[in-house]
């Protein structure tokens, strides 16, 4: 079998209310963390068609 037959339907529900940017690696969901300024900036590095690291700058706003 190839390997999207073997795959299983999983589905997740998110509140489309709530202002987040969500992860999903290997059928796990993550919310990032907001900047705790409110301000930012997310940086997400991919390996092996995988998110594998980020970075979270934060930023000050005058």
């Amino acid at each position: 079998m190839a390997a999207a037959e073997n795959k299983i339907d999983m589905k997740a529900e998110i509140d489309l209310c709530e202002n987040a940017v969500y992860i999903v690696k290997d059928g796990a969901l993550q919310e990032l963390p907001k900047p705790e300024t409110g301000h930012g900036t997310h940086t997400i590095s991919w390996q092996g068609g995988k998110p594998c690291h980020g970075k979270m700058e934060h930023s000050l706003k005058f």
